[in-house]
């Protein structure tokens, strides 16, 4: 049977990318303390591949899906205006509910988000070791104030094709619907990372003379 919700491939995505502005309509989870099991179920933990694909698969698949693997009709990612496959300007945001990936530590959560194409996620809570393994898969965790976060809910809710604006360099996320915009915070150093496609072990190399400049002398 043909699933709801079928996506190609996404085997090429690359986790490591440059991150300036995201333009997209969003998918809204609005679902309040959702954890790491629930993003990504514990027994694909497991694995040992780092198949983006593998893990676009497994993003909320306990409840895009029963048991028997087919979808459930009623769930946000199965319904006709959110089941699209992120690309260039289509679903690469998601609206989250408060508390987004709270719970288990597992960097398998962000892994999946990042498979799966999402660029940036926007809640008024994100847990704290989840929103650094979001960053080190070079998705960008935008944290706004309730009342933003609903507004975005509200618009989504109004007219799915809303969209959204991520501006990294300005630290600013825009509701294109209504034009109202908030700031975000992020670490200076990870901005720098996201903004150059680089991650820690990068950022090391780029000072890799100077390292062993410094070696000779001791």
């Amino acid at each position: 049977m043909r699933r709801i919700c079928d996506y190609p491939s996404s085997s090429a995505m690359k986790m490591k990318k440059t991150f300036d502005k995201v333009e997209s309509t969003c998918i809204p989870i609005r679902i309040d303390n959702c954890n790491t099991d629930l993003i990504i179920p514990a027994r694909y933990l497991a694995s040992t591949t780092r198949d983006p694909k593998f893990f676009g698969d497994a993003f909320m698949r306990d409840l895009r899906y029963t048991a028997e693997g087919q979808p459930v009709p009623d769930f946000v990612m199965n319904q006709p205006a959110f089941c699209e496959p992120p690309r260039e300007g289509v679903h690469q945001i998601i609206v989250a509910g408060e508390n987004w990936g709270s719970g288990s530590s597992r960097e398998h959560a962000a892994w999946a988000i990042a498979g799966y194409g999402v660029r940036a996620v926007i809640s008024s809570a994100i847990a704290d070791i989840h929103r650094n393994n979001l960053l080190n898969c070079f998705v960008l965790p935008v944290i706004v104030s309730s009342a933003f976060q609903q507004e975005l809910f509200d618009s989504i809710d109004a007219a799915p094709q809303t969209r959204v604006l991520v501006d990294l360099p300005a630290q600013t996320v825009t509701n294109l619907a209504t034009g109202h915009s908030e700031m975000f915070p992020i670490n200076g150093y990870k901005k720098y990372c996201l903004m150059h496609g680089i991650d820690d072990i990068d950022f090391l190399m780029q000072s890799r003379q100077q390292i062993e400049d410094f070696e000779q002398t001791r």
